[in-house]
């Protein structure tokens, strides 16, 4: 996975999955219930959700009885994030104009990575208002030491370029808050802190396979290369049963303005 410090500057990454977009939305896993329940407990119901993707989590904030406005680079995650009924503008955060608005809450749910972290938190500090809050979090996954071995194994054989990435989003959230928390502390955010929701997922192999083509080191993976891969990968699944079971742990990073 890219680096956190660097990852918004590769744009053919940032911007690869608008033509997976179905895929995407359909694979993707979602976010703890118990999240969400705690932003909504943060007063305010104006929410901005920078890089809301599919609208995963701005329909999840939208049951709660926020109004989320989204903004996202791809215009084809856009259009599916619409089709959830999620209002969405089209542009990169950093450059996107406000028209002057001001919101309660601003999250980004799997997607500040991909956000310059000095000028996103800056923009940040324009857009939440006084006593408001920035809530940033990641979905990272780890596997059982046995099916990761047997995992890495395969990437050896078929991705060599990915190898040791079998938990590779197991380091994305702490170093993505990482990387972001210094920041908004720099542009007036304070009282920071992050939280831990654990919970499991268990994927069938098609389950397994369709999500791990909607990571962008994955997608952007040469065809024959991909399909030799996750073939391979499949195959490891079947001889263990058929499923594959992975613990979550999302990060979340919550700064008050």
């Amino acid at each position: 996975m890219p680096s956190t410090s660097g990852g918004y500057r590769d744009r053919r990454r940032a911007e690869s999955f608008g033509s997976i977009a179905e895929q995407y939305d359909r694979a993707r896993p979602p976010y703890p219930g118990a999240l969400l329940d705690e932003l909504a407990t943060l007063g305010g119901v104006d929410v901005l959700d920078v890089g809301c993707g599919t609208g995963k989590a701005a329909v999840m904030l939208a049951e709660r009885g926020m109004r989320v406005l989204g903004v996202e680079p791809d215009a084809g995650m856009a259009a599916v994030a619409r089709e959830h009924g999620v209002d969405v503008e089209v542009g990169a955060f950093e450059t996107w104009d406000d028209a002057g608005r001001t919101f309660d809450l601003l999250t980004s749910a799997q997607a500040w990575h991909w956000v310059d972290p000095r000028a996103g938190a800056r923009k940040a500090a324009g857009l939440v208002r006084p006593s408001g809050t920035v809530a940033l979090f990641w979905n990272v996954h780890s596997l059982a030491p046995e099916l990761r071995g047997r995992f890495d194994a395969v990437y050896e054989r078929h991705a060599p370029a990915l190898a040791g990435r079998t938990n590779g989003l197991a380091s994305r959230g702490s170093s993505s808050a990482d990387a972001a928390e210094p920041e908004l502390v720099a542009a007036g955010f304070g009282d920071t802190r992050t939280r831990h929701f654990d919970w499991q997922q268990r994927y069938a192999r098609a389950e397994w396979l369709d999500l791990l083509a909607t990571f962008s080191d994955h997608h952007l993976l040469r065809r024959p290369t991909r399909e030799s891969l996750l073939s391979a990968l499949g195959d490891v699944v079947d001889e263990l049963g058929g499923t594959v079971t992975v613990e979550y742990s999302t990060l979340l990073l919550l700064a008050r303005r």
